[in-house]
């Protein structure tokens, strides 16, 4: 029998959370579900989409006061007729599609500022008959420091919704009592997936590969590193070699120009590349930002690397995932208040040096979730 899983995901800044979402939903295509995917956010050029259904929202993004600053399309703030009419869009999927199964990436976790449409939408999925499985989708290491109201809400929105919460991780590298009080209290409901990864790697189509790569997800944080990376060449082992800077969509246009203009010969800028993963394979250093997607890549690809967590706004979900790579010796941490030119060129010789990476977690997380989400819909069903 075959079933139709409706994926809903929201990215408001970087690039993660539609990265993992995209490659759950073809695992789940794969293992011959249905998937059609709903996607919140500005559309990426150049991001492949697996060939999924994608049904785009009127997007939103984060502004220039953070996740809860919510943009239209345009970059006006969202009004409550353009929230509403994207509420509406969501209502009418559950009648048009009639999904066996709703997978929500991250809320109630987090995306709590999306509630003004997926509570109206939770609810008249409960409705429903029959009712679809509900299930959550989140990484393994959350925003810590919510107070303990928060903690509650989420385990209540969890009781109250859902029947499923895949963890995007192994309990082995991060448990999701790390970096969220009430684990023990949902502890029935979650399921630890694995990493969730893409494709292994295809060999760069290059005969001169790059030797250090720069990249910082979507690039809306990554100004400060960009800046400091160009400064740094020189002072590298590498300063006469191929480097590649990819600075992500969300880089504000006078910033790229800026860089572009300080560029020297073998240093090659780009929004984004497809082909990222390949090229980091091939690369003696990567620089980084620690988010989920890129420590995917670190663990697959064995790239020795130099990672600067994204600390801005109270933000702790990185420096917790530097630090579990930093004590498995997999990467050299630089605190971002820290950074300077020197310091970097110095981090970058430093990790030319390290040893292969050879020690890594679970990394079929999307099978793994297809399994998990096929054997739960076939119970659901009796």
């Amino acid at each position: 029998m075959s079933y139709r899983l409706l994926s809903y995901t929201q990215h408001l800044e970087g690039l993660g959370h539609l990265v993992r979402s995209l490659r759950v939903a073809d695992g789940m295509k794969q293992a011959g579900l249905d998937v059609d995917l709903v996607m919140g956010g500005i559309r990426v050029e150049g991001m492949q989409t697996q060939g999924l259904d994608l049904i785009e929202l009127p997007s939103l993004k984060a502004g220039p006061g953070g996740f809860s600053d919510l943009r239209d399309s345009d970059g006006n703030p969202a009004t409550d007729a353009y929230k509403d009419k994207r509420r509406d869009q969501l209502l009418g999927l559950l009648k048009t599609l009639s999904p066996d199964a709703i997978m929500i990436e991250a809320f109630p976790f987090g995306r709590r500022q999306m509630r003004f449409e997926l509570i109206p939408f939770l609810e008249a999925a409960q409705n429903c008959r029959p009712k679809p499985l509900i299930i959550c989708s989140v990484r393994d290491i959350l925003q810590e420091n919510k107070s303990p109201d928060r903690v509650r809400d989420t385990i209540n929105y969890l009781r109250t919704y859902f029947d499923l919460v895949l963890v995007h991780g192994d309990p082995n590298f991060a448990d999701l009592a790390l970096t969220f009080p009430g684990a023990d209290e949902i502890s029935d409901l979650v399921h630890y997936t694995g990493i969730v990864a893409g494709s292994p790697p295809e060999p760069a189509q290059t005969d001169n590969p790059y030797k250090v790569v720069v990249s910082t997800g979507g690039g809306a944080t990554g100004e400060n590193i960009l800046k400091c990376a160009l400064q740094a060449r020189p002072k590298t082992r590498f300063a006469n070699d191929l480097w590649c800077v990819v600075t992500g969509p969300y880089l504000s246009e006078s910033v790229t120009n800026q860089l572009k203009s300080e560029a020297t010969h073998g240093l090659e800028l780009h929004a984004f590349r497809n082909d990222l993963t390949s090229i980091m394979a091939q690369a003696q250093v990567s620089v980084s930002r620690c988010g989920y997607n890129t420590v995917v890549d670190i663990f697959q690809t064995k790239a020795r690397a130099v990672v600067i967590p994204n600390a801005n706004d109270g933000e702790t979900e990185q420096a917790r995932r530097a630090i579990l790579l930093g004590n498995r010796k997999a990467a050299i941490v630089i605190d971002e208040t820290h950074l300077d030119p020197d310091r970097l060129a110095a981090a970058i010789d430093q990790a030319a040096t390290m040893p292969t990476l050879h020690d890594v977690p679970d990394m079929n997380g999307v099978a793994t979730s297809a399994r998990i989400i096929s054997e739960a819909l076939a119970a659901h069903r009796k």
